[in-house]
């Protein structure tokens, strides 16, 4: 089945609103195994919504759309459904007397122009709303197609749809339908352009399972997907293609599907019985907080040290003053003191620094906005049981809470490479 979402009303254009319905249907319909090939946005002017709803019906079996359906002048959803489909509406009357109802076990005077809300086109399916006052409707067009009308908010939209347009699509679909199964491959360390490079082959010959890669900030997802009866045969499916991927892309793999990378490096640290401290300068705790998301990070996280001035970062972290006024606050040198003194003043076995120039000012020449510094300091790994230091320089862009974000994740990629003894 082919379905297409119409979201309805102004404020959706004008971005006053975030279209949060949008998701919400799109994952909805995706695990039933209806394929939803477009979405469109439309204000609220009669003419535009018909053509818009007429394009949807001549392409796809069921239109779902979402708000215009309250009682003042600019919601128009119902009107224009039953036009474009030739299903007049007429006056509902039971529908009329439990509105009326509802005002009354309220204590509020019901508005007239309420009762444009019990307008039903006709032979239309009622969606009963126990969240507001306006009820969905299911129209019935030509060739077996339908227009599913949805309420705009979403705390009146969700229950509707999962309990009364949910059993109708499954019995519509022949009651045991083929759902969509998914499995994510989080890459960290590798770009989308690389990651696809490496696996061209695999995706030019792609049906069953499909894949598709997603770029976000720091890392990259695969995506593998497939129909199927079940979630078990689903997995199944893509045993094969998954190892193949792994085989070749393994050490970027840090895990699947709603794992994250701080979630990742924590269980790392938990299996190796190692205890962390974290000492930011650019990113002022972001990294501790990505840390302390994670249940029970009490295992292994001991303390952060958000040290921004010189003095706190001599005071804290034991960061030599010469040091620091020879190669600057962001340096490697003094990076690798903030990981040192992290280590040596919190007992802990490692630890990772950032210092950095966030942005928008404060950027030179020599050291332009998105110079970041990190290092990853390890207790006795060197001489004489000394603490040892891994650091690298990187150059970042966007805005500062960009280049903070793209930090926080590259150190905890670096650290990730550092517990499991790939390269620093």
């Amino acid at each position: 089945m082919k379905a297409e979402l119409v979201f309805v009303g102004t404020e959706l254009l004008l971005g006053e609103i975030l279209n949060t319905n949008a998701q919400f249907l799109s994952e909805k319909l995706a695990l039933l195994g209806v394929d939803v090939y477009y979405q469109q946005t439309v204000g609220d002017n009669p003419d535009r919504l018909a053509g818009v709803l007429r394009q949807a019906l001549e392409r796809s079996d069921l239109v779902i759309t979402s708000g215009g359906l309250g009682p003042t002048m600019d919601d128009i959803t119902r009107e224009i459904a039953a036009e474009v489909t030739g299903c007049p509406l007429a006056m509902n009357a039971e529908l009329l007397g439990d509105l009326r109802a509802w005002f009354e076990r309220r204590g509020r005077h019901m508005a007239e122009n309420n009762a444009r809300q019990c307008m039903v086109p006709q032979g239309a399916t009622v969606l009963n709303n126990d969240r507001g006052t306006a009820p969905g409707l299911i129209v019935h067009a030509d060739a077996g197609k339908a227009v599913v009308l949805l309420p705009g908010p979403p705390n009146e939209l969700r229950p509707m749809f999962e309990r009364q347009v949910v059993p109708y699509l499954t019995s519509r679909m022949g009651g045991s339908p083929l759902t969509l199964v998914s499995r994510v491959l989080r890459f960290i360390d590798i770009g989308e352009s690389s990651m696809e490079d490496a696996i061209k082959d695999l995706m030019v010959q792609q049906s069953d399972p499909s894949m598709a890669p997603y770029a976000k900030t720091g890392e990259v997802h695969l995506r593998l997907a497939t129909k199927a009866p079940t979630a078990e045969e689903g997995l199944a499916r893509m045993v094969p293609l998954e190892s193949e991927i792994r085989r070749r892309l393994g050490p970027y793999i840090y895990g699947t599907d709603a794992t994250t990378l701080e979630e990742a490096v924590g269980q790392l640290l938990r299996e190796q019985g190692l205890k962390l401290a974290l000492a930011e300068s650019c990113t002022g705790g972001l990294i501790a907080k990505r840390i302390t998301n994670v249940p029970g990070c009490s295992d292994y996280f001991v303390m952060g040290f958000s040290t921004y001035s010189n003095e706190a970062k001599i005071k804290f972290l034991k960061v030599p003053e010469d040091v620091l006024m020879a190669h600057g606050p962001v340096s490697e040198p003094v990076v690798e003191a903030m990981a040192r003194g992290a280590v040596e003043e919190s007992g802990a076995d490692v630890a990772v620094a950032v210092s950095g120039i966030s942005g928008p000012s404060g950027g030179t020449t020599e050291k332009p906005v998105g110079t970041v510094c990190l290092a990853v300091a390890a207790a006795g790994k060197g001489a004489s049981g000394t603490t040892s230091v891994w650091y690298r320089t990187l150059h970042l862009w966007g805005s500062r809470g960009d280049i903070q974000d793209r930090t926080a994740t590259s150190a905890l990629a670096m650290l990730r490479r550092y517990l499991l003894g790939q390269k620093v």
